[in-house]
Order: structure tokens, then C-alpha cells, then sequence
């Protein structure tokens, strides 16, 4: 069964947040350590602690800058209050090239550098379109900050750590109104969240809260996180985290992230069905041969009629949700069809398992099927029959039917 992480986002995200989470879900801190440690840039410190959020025990990161720079993106004052000039922000500007080297020298595996630079590009591109720059000539103080580099590694490597490779990201809940930064002013959602959800199907629902719930960081870290649209239909939950934001604002500030493992929905089947009228028999031929081997449980052709009275066949396949893609794949290989139609169906089965009979002429493999023990059916393998036919000059009928009789008397139904 499936275990993938959810991402509850209905009081928004932020670095610091994701991180917090996936530390509270399990993540190894020495681990997380040790990857900060060994990055090439200094002036930080990392503190990990519990902290009261709406009364809840929330995990907090918190990552302080020690060279007496400024960090703006907790100060609520600077954020929505009124200052007659800029204060003056000593970040280092960095750009890309520079943050991606300092990932590639870090102590991390290779997944999580690259889910680290995944984030970092999502950052840069969504900037360099708010500026109109390209991406190598962006040089941003909101990317370059210790602070933003130190929560997008964590959260990487936290997420490597975990080893959940399948993210459903929910909705992202972003307030409205105005937010200053580096460069004045703005609108909520800020152009960078804006950007970053257009171009990586990430869905933003906008509250009537007031303030910025959803900053570039966290958006950039939804993006690159993100594998699902969305929860399977069943699932159970093995284990939830819980992050803490900082800012002081009329929601909690708390991401909830979920170890979650979807429930085996083995009664739910799809059918799969296209029209083709331009196909020779034998491509149609290979092409069921392809369709078993890809997990398909039942293959069919149908002779229909299409437009302007051309004889065709419809294609019919059944299988499991978890094999459509493959079998679409081999649709679209194999046929001339451009388009197939997909209906997801419930199915019931009798319960079935195969079983081994003693018989005058050897082993037999048999299919037994029964329904609640009211009824009990018996399917000898078809290259077991052909087999003792060949071998011994039976009759195939005869044969089967023996071996079916053989299995009543051996298996004798239940009491109704």
C-alpha cells in the first residue's frame, strides 16, 4: 500500500513551518544537523522547540541570524506598519549559481540537493518573471538570505530523511491586502506566490483574513514538493506533525503535515474503451498481447459502426486503477486512436485461489471459486487439461470435466 505526506496548508506555509512539520513527523535531526554544518556560509544558528499554538504543542524551527542582520520576515511592525523611510537591509544578495554551489558542497544525499535546487529554480524563475530579468541576471535578497537557504536545505533534507517520495499538497490559503518587502509595497498573494502557483498547478484559495499567510518560500517548497493533486479515497493516518509559523496574525499560523497510507480498494476497477476504425487485425492482435502484460484482466473487441458508415471495433480493456497509465501508454503505442474513454466501476468478485488436485494422470492446478459458500465453482488451468490430453490422447471435455468432479468430491461446499 501507498504511504505518501500531506501537506495541510489551511493557515498557509512558510519555510520555517515545512520544516517544523516534517521534524515533528519524524525527521532526523542530527541528520539535519549535520547537512546545516557542513554548509558554506555562516552567521546562523538553528534552534528546534515545542511551542503553544492555539493551545496545541507545535514544533518550532527558528533559525537566528548572528552577524547583526536584519530578518524582517517575522517583524509584523515592518510588514503592515507605516515607516517614513526603508531601513536598510545588510543581506548578502546571491544569486542562483552561487546558492546551487553551496548546495552541491553540502553534506546531503543526492535527493535532497536535488529536491533543494528544484526549490531554489522555482524561486528564481517566478522572480526573474515579477522583474522581467532572466534568471542568471536575478540577484534578489529574498532567495539570498541565510535564513531563506537554511529553511529550503532543512526542508529537503527532512523530506529525503522521511522517505516519502508520493506529496499531496492541499489548497494553499493566502490572505489579502497589502505586505511591504525589499522593494516596497505589494499586493497579497506577492508576485513571486502568484507566479509560482500559475506555473506549478498549485491551487490558491484566497481568505478574507487579512495578511500574507503564504510566502515565496513556502510556495516554492509546495511546487517542488508536490507529486499528487490530491488524497487517495481511502486512507488511514499513521502519523500527523505539526509546524509553527511566526507571525502574529488572526489564524494559528500551523502546518499540518500527515504520514497517511491508502486503504486497498481492490472491489473498484476501470474500463477503458476507444473506437478504431483505421487498425489491421494483427496490430489489434499484438496489441491485446501487450495489454495482458501490462496488467490488464480483460481484454475485448466489439464490431461497431462509426460516422460515414465505417466498420470499426471498439476497443474494451479492463483493469485496476493503479494500471491505467501503463495501459493508456500501450493504447496510444500500439493503436491509431487519439482519444480513450475512461469509467471507474465497483466490481464483485467471488473469492477465489488456486488450488492443487490429485488425479489419475498427475497434478493438477484448479481455479476454485465460492460466493459466500452458497455456491463453489471449480476452472482446472487450461495447460494442465492440454497437457493430460496431449500425453495421454484424452478428450479435453471429457478431462475437464473429470478433473471438475474430482474437486466436488474433494472440496465440499460449506453449509448454506
Amino acid at each position: 500500500m501507498d504511504r505518501l505526506l500531506y501537506l495541510e496548508c489551511y493557515s498557509g506555509i512558510s519555510g520555517d513551518m515545512v520544516v517544523a512539520a516534517l521534524l515533528d513527523l519524524g525527521a532526523d535531526k542530527e541528520v539535519l544537523m549535520k547537512a546545516l554544518h557542513s554548509l558554506s556560509i555562516q552567521g546562523f544558528s538553528v534552534n528546534i522547540s515545542t511551542v503553544k499554538k492555539s493551545g496545541l504543542n507545535v514544533c518550532d524551527f527558528n533559525v537566528s541570524l548572528t552577524d547583526n542582520a536584519e530578518n524582517h520576515d517575522h517583524d509584523m511592525e515592518y510588514l503592515y506598519g507605516t515607516y517614513e523611510e526603508e531601513p536598510h537591509h545588510p543581506h548578502k544578495h546571491r544569486n542562483l549559481a552561487e546558492i546551487l554551489q553551496i548546495i552541491k558542497t553540502a553534506e546531503m544525499t543526492t535527493e535532497a540537493k536535488k529536491i533543494a535546487c528544484k526549490t531554489f529554480e522555482i524561486l528564481a524563475e517566478s522572480e526573474a518573471q515579477a522583474h522581467g530579468l532572466p534568471v542568471e541576471e536575478v540577484h534578489f535578497h529574498e532567495v539570498g538570505a541565510v535564513d531563506s537557504i537554511v529553511d529550503i536545505i532543512s526542508a529537503a533534507v527532512c523530506l529525503d530523511n522521511l522517505d516519502l517520495p508520493q506529496v499531496v499538497i492541499s489548497d494553499l490559503y493566502e490572505g489579502r491586502g497589502f505586505v511591504r518587502c525589499q522593494h516596497g509595497v505589494i499586493p497579497v498573494p506577492v508576485p513571486a506566490v502568484a507566479n509560482i502557483a500559475a506555473s506549478n498547478n498549485l491551487s490558491l484559495h484566497i481568505m478574507k483574513a487579512e495578511g500574507e499567510y503564504v510566502t515565496p518560500t513556502g510556495a516554492a517548497l509546495a511546487a517542488a514538493f508536490k507529486t499528487r493533486d490530491k488524497l487517495p479515497d481511502d486512507f488511514s493516518i499513521e502519523k500527523v506533525g505539526m509546524g509553527a509559523g511566526k507571525r502574529k496574525t488572526s489564524l494559528p499560523g500551523i502546518l499540518r503535515a500527515m504520514i497517511v497510507t491508502a486503504e486497498s480498494n481492490d472491489d473498484m476497477i476501470c474500463k477503458l474503451e476507444c473506437n478504431i476504425d483505421d487498425c489491421s487485425g494483427e496490430t489489434l492482435g499484438y496489441t491485446m498481447e501487450r495489454l495482458f502484460a501490462a496488467g490488464a484482466k480483460d481484454v475485448h473487441y466489439l464490431p461497431v459502426y462509426m460516422k460515414k458508415n465505417r466498420p470499426a471495433y471498439q476497443l474494451v480493456v479492463i483493469c485496476s486503477k493503479s494500471d491505467v497509465s501503463e495501459i493508456e501508454e500501450v493504447i496510444f503505442r500500439e493503436t491509431t486512436t487519439i482519444g480513450i474513454r475512461q469509467t471507474e466501476m465497483k466490481m464483485t468478485v467471488m473469492h477465489s485461489q488456486l488450488v492443487q488436485i490429485d488425479t489419475p494422470f498427475g497434478d493438477v492446478n484448479v481455479k476454485m471459486c465460492d460466493y459466500y459458500g452458497m455456491y463453489r465453482r471449480f476452472y482446472p488451468e487450461y495447460s494442465d487439461v492440454v497437457e493430460i490430453c496431449r500425453k495421454h490422447n484424452q478428450s479435453y471435455d471429457k478431462t475437464y470435466r473429470m478433473i471438475q468432479k474430482l474437486c466436488e468430491d474433494t472440496f465440499k461446499p460449506f453449509p448454506c
